[in-house]
C-alpha cells in the first residue's frame, strides 16, 4: 500500500487537532489559501496530510510537528457563500522530513512513512474490550466536566482501534498530549498514554497539568 502513496503532500495545519488512519473528519474549508489547495487536491489524488502547527503567533509560519496523518477526501461539496465542506479518511501517519519551496500560498512537504507500516496492515492490535470499560468511565467524567458531548453507544458500535482513536481525537486534551496519542507506536502504546492522561486529568487539579 505505502509503494502507492506519494512522497510529497500539501498540509493543512490544525491546531489541537489530530487525525488517525481508519477514522474519517469533517472539514470546513474557508481560507483561499485552503480553497487553493484543495483544489489541487482534487485535481490530482485528493491527498493531504494533516498537522499540527506547535505554536502559532502572529503572522509567522509556524512550526509544525513532525509527524501528521494522510488523508484522502471522501466527500466533496461547495457552498453558496464558497465553502469547501469536505470529509477526510485517514489512511497512514507520516513523518515530515523536509519543507518544499513550491511558490504557492500553502505549504508542501516531502515525507516518509517510516515505523507506520502498521497502519496499512489488515492484522487488527489485540487488546481485552473489558480493559476498555475504564476508559469509559474516565474519559466520560473528563468530558462531562469539560462540557463536551459524546455519542457513547455509537462509539461501542466501532471497532477497538477506531474507538480509542475516535476518543483521543475528540478529547479535551492539550495539543502536546494530543501528539503524543498520535505519535504511540501502536493501539496498546496509546491505550496506556490515554490511561495516563486521563489519571492526570481527573485528579483534583486536572486543570493545570500536562503529561510530557
Amino acid at each position: 500500500m505505502k509503494d502507492n502513496l506519494p512522497n510529497r503532500i500539501p498540509i493543512f495545519p490544525l491546531s489541537n487537532f489530530i487525525f488517525f488512519p481508519n477514522t474519517s473528519a469533517p472539514l470546513n474549508i474557508f481560507e483561499p489559501r485552503y480553497i487553493a489547495m484543495i483544489d489541487q487536491c482534487m485535481k490530482t489524488d485528493r491527498l493531504l496530510g494533516m498537522v499540527q502547527p506547535k505554536r502559532i503567533t502572529g503572522n509567522e509560519i509556524p512550526e509544525l510537528f513532525n509527524v501528521g496523518c494522510l488523508g484522502k477526501i471522501s466527500s466533496f461539496n461547495e457552498t453558496e457563500d464558497g465553502r469547501y465542506v469536505i470529509v477526510l479518511n485517514g489512511i497512514t501517519r507520516f513523518n515530515i522530513t523536509k519543507e518544499i519551496d513550491n511558490k504557492k500560498n500553502f505549504r508542501e512537504f516531502e515525507i516518509n512513512f517510516h515505523n507506520f507500516e502498521r497502519d496499512t496492515s489488515d492484522e487488527q492490535e489485540k487488546i481485552d474490550f473489558s480493559d476498555i470499560n475504564l476508559i469509559f468511565k474516565d474519559l466520560k467524567r473528563v468530558f462531562d466536566k469539560q462540557g463536551y458531548l459524546i455519542n457513547w453507544n455509537e462509539l461501542k458500535k466501532q471497532t477497538l482501534d477506531q474507538t480509542i482513536n475516535t476518543l483521543s481525537m475528540a478529547s479535551p486534551f492539550s495539543k502536546e498530549e494530543k501528539q503524543m496519542l498520535l505519535e504511540a507506536k501502536d493501539l496498546k502504546y496509546r491505550k496506556k498514554k490515554l490511561e495516563q492522561i486521563l489519571k492526570i486529568y481527573n485528579s483534583d487539579n486536572f486543570s493545570n497539568k500536562t503529561l510530557q
